[in-house]
């Protein structure tokens, strides 16, 4: 394949990242399954002479790539949700009690049932764990189809107004503020992308721990077994209060220079300037990293609390447009690496087990963790975060996989050498390739059912 030609096929899927969320918006079919199956296709052409897409040999980059289009996503989840969350209000809790119930309860469920199946077929514990821990964040990334469209603010009359695909301005009702699924899938993927790194590095700790007892020290194999005490503190607890704090406090730093700024040269907000989102979401995660937060939660609550700062001004519109179109490029990259890269071999390690994990865990497992966690409601089906039956199970089914799975496996494994390693990304592969085909079919008839269903409902 020569430059000229990549050239071609780059220019081509670029444009069809542009074109597919418009003409596909009728059809059965995702924008993702398209350039994930184009990939697929390109990759079965040679490749030019010292490209690579072994995950292996370019672990640091994919490590990066995907580091920084989750950010990129987190930053764009936070800006698009309208619903507020006011700490001190009971009701703001209730309204966001289904996220609650999707992290508390579906996500440790779904590490747990995906790690104890690994070892029950014979994978090592800290390799099953891992696997557990980086297919259980749903993803902000591909699951656009399901969450919820973007910012919209109310206008004088009271009616709301909103950008639709033409980029013209439309009236109507914010979706997230009456649809609780696809708030609820959004909120959760910007929530759990960050709350599964402990149990990641519960994963390393675990392999560490293995290798040091195996190598015979006592006095290692004594400090191993004591490992969770601190993970248990920090890396569960303390890491996540501190993206929290960081996070809401440089969005209330930037929220108040953009909007509120004695010099107007300050006031972003007032010129329209949308890059502000951008150096927010590097900035945030940068001081998070350096004071040992998670960067992930960090950005993700940075996201909402610009959003809450003058949530009915325009601003707000123009800083999700540019992060969303941002993150549509970093999706076309890694979508067309994934695919070339299964047709190059990173499916070569793909067992049964493997199979029986990723269809294990997209049709029974995360369904089944999401149900349960749903199936309570917050006091009563007609105040905030009542699922009904047909809205919960939509939303424990629709747990999407995606660019999550690849950053925690890169991760993991520059932390520590996993001999399972081509295995693992061999599965983590498949079930993405599994979740996007399943999910990307499956979303647009089962919204719009709901969509038909709420408005019966309402009439």
């Amino acid at each position: 394949m020569s430059i000229n030609l990549i050239y071609l096929i780059a220019g081509a899927a670029m444009f069809l990242a542009a074109v597919l969320p418009t003409v596909l918006d009728r059809y059965a079919v995702s924008a993702a399954m398209v350039l994930l199956v184009l990939g697929m296709g390109i990759g079965l052409l040679p490749l030019p002479e010292g490209m690579r897409l072994d995950p292996l040999l370019i672990r640091p980059q994919v490590e990066r790539v995907t580091e920084f289009t989750i950010l990129v996503a987190l930053m764009g989840v936070g800006l698009a949700i309208d619903r507020s969350f006011e700490w001190r209000r009971r009701s703001a809790w209730a309204s966001w009690s289904p996220t609650w119930r999707l992290l508390a309860v579906a996500m440790p469920l779904t590490i747990a049932s995906v790690a104890l199946l690994g070892w029950g077929l014979g994978v090592a514990p800290a390799a099953a764990l891992l696997l557990g821990a980086a297919l259980s964040p749903t993803d902000p990334v591909l699951a656009s189809d399901v969450q919820v469209e973007g910012p919209r603010v109310e206008t004088p009359d009271g009616g709301w107004e909103e950008a639709d695909d033409d980029g013209d301005e439309a009236l109507g009702e914010p979706v997230d503020e009456k649809d609780d699924v696809r708030f609820a899938l959004t909120s959760e993927a910007g929530l759990n992308d960050g709350l599964a790194f402990p149990f990641v590095t519960a994963a390393v700790l675990l392999a560490s721990a293995g290798s040091a007892g195996s190598a015979g020290s006592a006095g290692s194999a004594g400090g191993a077994g004591s490992w969770w005490a601190g993970w248990l503190a920090w890396d569960l607890v303390g890491k996540v209060v501190v993206g929290v704090v960081v996070g809401v406090a440089v969005g209330w730093g930037l929220a108040r220079v953009a909007f509120r700024s004695p010099r107007r040269s300050l006031r972003l907000a007032e010129q329209g300037e949308p890059l502000l989102a951008l150096a927010a979401l590097v900035l945030t995660y940068g001081v998070s990293q350096l004071v040992g937060g998670y960067g992930f939660v960090s950005v993700f609550t940075c996201g909402l609390t610009l959003r809450a700062a003058e949530r009915n001004h325009h601003y707000h519109r123009s800083m999700h447009e540019v992060v969303q179109r941002l993150e549509r490029l970093l999706t076309l990259i890694i979508l067309l690496m994934l695919g070339m890269a299964m047709t190059k071999g990173v499916l070569d390690e793909l067992d049964w087990r493997g199979v029986l994990i990723a269809l294990s865990l997209v049709f029974v497992l995360r369904p089944l963790a999401g149900w349960v966690s749903l199936r309570v409601r917050a006091r009563g089906a007609d105040l905030p975060g009542g699922l009904g039956r047909y809205e919960a199970l939509a939303t424990a089914f629709f747990g999407v996989r995606g660019v999550g799975s690849l950053y925690y496996l890169a991760f993991a494994a520059g932390e520590h050498a996993f001999v399972e390693e081509r295995w693992l990304w061999s599965t983590a592969a498949f079930t993405i390739l599994v979740s996007v085909m399943v999910h990307g079919a499956l979303a647009t008839p089962v919204m719009r059912y709901l969509d038909r269903h709420r408005d019966a409902a309402r009439t």
